[in-house]
């Protein structure tokens, strides 16, 4: 070695041990590079390539930088259910609004709610085509940004509006069980129902605002997906939010429609009193009507809004390992199709109170078939 940190070379050495003294003195005079910690994703060894769903928990000390979901089923289930959904959803709802929209000078206050009703229902089901395509496709979202927060908006506003319509609709029928003779009841006619229904949209449409803003999409294994919630980034921050909607759309009316019914089935339950086919028929729609809207919230809305409000409590507590985040995701995306049933289980509601809008399909065809003639 000589002085400035030359290497003489020894012409009787080879090739690679010149290289190899050169190797060592540079070696010596390198300041060394500070350590590099690589983030990995944990996978199970049984699981395939892009069937996972990786979400990232920032923010939590001690935990995880990110957990690796088994979703395969929410791949099979959702574009499943909400197939069935829409095929049985979107004729049902559109016949019962034409079975109504004909008979509009006959409307009751219940008909108008049931209108609304049905119509939100519609509009849940039209929601629902680029949903069954990105979980067909294994959550990707190729149809944009404000494609994906409008059709999360549309989501959830129409799935409020169903719940919030379904509690106008249990509170008219206890006035007409309970309080028949009321003045008050009598004034409310038909314009005010429609100015409740005003009111519903508007309030629902306020409520579920914030869902344009949280709702985006973002990339995850090389691929755009759309975001249910939130990005996991704003977790936190939509936890306030998300307990809120939950509140005031699904706690506040559930209560109302429970406070209806004790008073309503004790009345049903009592015996004697006036009696004849009228006074049997009313009774009769009056339970059929508890039995379908207790079954709407217990299968429909109930499991639903209980999984939600765990899982989003979850996923914003620091330090919360993978296998436990990853059962409560499990359980809110399962009982997500629970949701839906409601489209279907609604027009049932329709059929079995309504009898008098009950028309067949040639009536209606008919009716139709007359007042295209006459405009023409």
């Amino acid at each position: 070695m000589l002085p400035g940190g030359r290497t003489l070379k020894d012409p009787r050495l080879g090739r690679e041990q010149s290289e190899a003294l050169k190797g060592q003195s540079f070696s010596r005079c390198r300041t060394p590079r500070p350590f590099l910690v690589l983030q990995t994703h944990i996978r199970s060894p049984d699981m395939e390539p892009g069937n996972e769903t990786t979400t990232t928990m920032s923010g939590s000390p001690g935990s995880p930088p990110s957990c690796v979901f088994h979703e395969n089923f929410k791949h099979v289930l959702l574009p499943l259910v909400y197939s069935v959904v829409l095929a049985l959803g979107l004729p049902l709802n559109s016949y019962v609004i034409m079975q109504i929209w004909l008979s509009r000078k006959a409307l009751t206050r219940t008909a108008i709610y049931m209108l609304n009703l049905a119509l939100a229902d519609l509009l849940y089901a039209c929601s629902l085509p680029l949903l069954i395509y990105n979980y067909a496709q294994g959550d990707h979202w190729p149809f944009g940004d404000i494609s994906c927060r409008l059709v999360r908006f549309q989501f959830y506003t129409n799935l409020h509006g169903s719940i919030l319509f379904l509690a106008c609709i249990s509170f008219q029928r206890y006035l007409g069980i309970c309080h028949p003779l009321s003045t008050w009841h009598k004034r409310w006619g038909r314009g005010s129902a429609w100015l409740v229904c005003g009111v519903v949209w508007l309030a629902v449409s306020a409520q579920c605002l914030p869902t344009i803003a949280f709702a985006q999409t973002g990339i995850q294994r090389n691929r755009t997906v759309c975001y249910d919630l939130s990005p996991p980034s704003l977790s936190a921050n939509y936890l306030p939010y998300g307990m809120a909607l939950t509140f005031t759309g699904f706690m506040l009316p559930f209560s109302a429609v429970l406070a209806c019914y004790v008073p309503l089935v004790r009345r049903l339950c009592q015996q004697g009193g006036p009696e004849g086919p009228a006074v049997a028929e009313k009774r009769g729609k009056a339970a059929r009507m508890v039995v379908v809207v207790v079954a709407a919230f217990a299968i429909s809305f109930l499991p639903f809004h209980v999984t939600k409000t765990a899982y989003l409590a979850v996923r914003s507590m620091p330090g919360v390992s993978c296998p436990v985040l990853q059962t409560f995701a499990a359980a809110y995306k399962g009982t997500r199709p629970f949701a839906s049933a409601n489209s279907v289980l609604d027009p049932i509601l329709f059929y079995f109170t309504q009898k008098k809008f009950r028309q067949s399909p040639q009536q209606i065809l008919s009716k139709l078939s007359s007042k295209w003639q006459r405009g023409h």
